[in-house]
């Protein structure tokens, strides 16, 4: 690995984390789904490509990794992606609906997968069919099963709340991550892409629900990233709250870069008006053409909720 100099955008944020799409393909449907703030991506890069942007943003300051879709499982060289990127920063993890996750688990933490993000929004069959469009409720839980064996820990629930939905689940779902041993992470409904329909509708502001949480706390734990909270609750079980809707302080502790299935560096979730060619660069110009798609992404990084 070169030396550091480091990815600082214009208002000072040190760029440290990259989000990996891999593909725009799934096997559920969610109805919610923002789909990385990617619309009809095509394409996919290369295991060799992939390997080269990591590459670039590790010499260039990231240190996580975190590996999305669609659906990662889909690729059918996950494994490989996963061996040829882990060496390469601290950590590398991956958020996944635990479809296929059981049989691939193990293999993947030997590749150098450190943990996982499950998509679980309800633990209640006919629920979770409502929401995801498919019945494999029993698959997914499985699937986190056998990542807790195989040592994918931390595993993180990631539960969209709805209201009108399942808001009336959390209580449930934080009985169900106690008796896994995973965090459950509640994360609001946003309105971007697919999930601007509807906003109104299912928009469940978790602020209250924050104060409950807090109340029932032997500790609170704010991470750096966006100013996350983590409640350890008192009795066993941890909520992690991702609340960024009209949130400034969560956008002015950003620090991700996002790069979609089909190559582009994406500098905020929210916009997708100001993508940046990077595998097509690379393919182009090798990996100066890289180096320069990082440097254009970060430059025109800014805040998307301000005061």
């Amino acid at each position: 690995m070169t030396e550091d100099i480091g990815l600082v955008d214009p208002y000072g944020r040190n760029i440290n984390s990259l989000r990996v799409s891999i593909t725009h393909r799934c096997n559920f449907n969610c109805f919610f789904c923002h789909g990385e703030g990617e619309s009809g991506g095509s394409g996919e890069a290369t295991v060799c490509e992939i390997e080269a942007v990591v590459s670039t943003a590790a010499n260039l300051g990231v240190r996580s990794v975190k590996i999305t879709g669609g659906e990662p499982l889909l690729r059918s060289d996950l494994i490989e992606i996963v061996r040829k990127i882990s060496p390469l920063v601290d950590e590398v993890s991956m958020t996944t609906n635990g479809v296929g996750l059981a049989e691939k688990a193990c293999e993947l933490k030997e590749a150098g997968l450190k943990r996982v993000n499950v998509s679980l929004h309800s633990a209640d069959p006919t629920m979770f069919r409502k929401i995801v469009g498919v019945d494999t409720l029993d698959e997914v839980k499985r699937g986190i099963e056998v990542a807790q064996e195989c040592g994918l820990n931390p595993i993180k629930l990631n539960m969209v709340v709805m209201r009108g939905v399942n808001e009336a689940e959390v209580s449930g779902m934080i009985e169900y991550s106690k008796s896994t041993g995973a965090i459950l992470q509640l994360i609001e409904y946003q309105a971007l892409e697919r999930g601007v329909e509807g906003y109104g509708d299912y928009h469940y502001d978790l602020r209250p629900l924050e104060e409950e949480l807090a109340a029932r706390s032997d500790r609170i734990v704010e991470r750096k990233l966006h100013r996350r909270r983590q409640y350890w609750l008192k009795g066993g079980g941890v909520v992690e709250v991702v609340r960024p809707m009209h949130n400034s302080e969560f956008c002015n502790n950003c620090t991700r870069l996002r790069l979609t299935s089909d190559g582009h560096l994406k500098p905020c979730l929210m916009r997708g008006d100001n993508h940046v060619e990077a595998v097509q660069r690379f393919r182009e110009g090798g990996v100066e053409g890289l180096v320069d798609a990082f440097r254009e992404a970060v430059a025109l990084r800014e805040p998307y909720w301000r005061k």
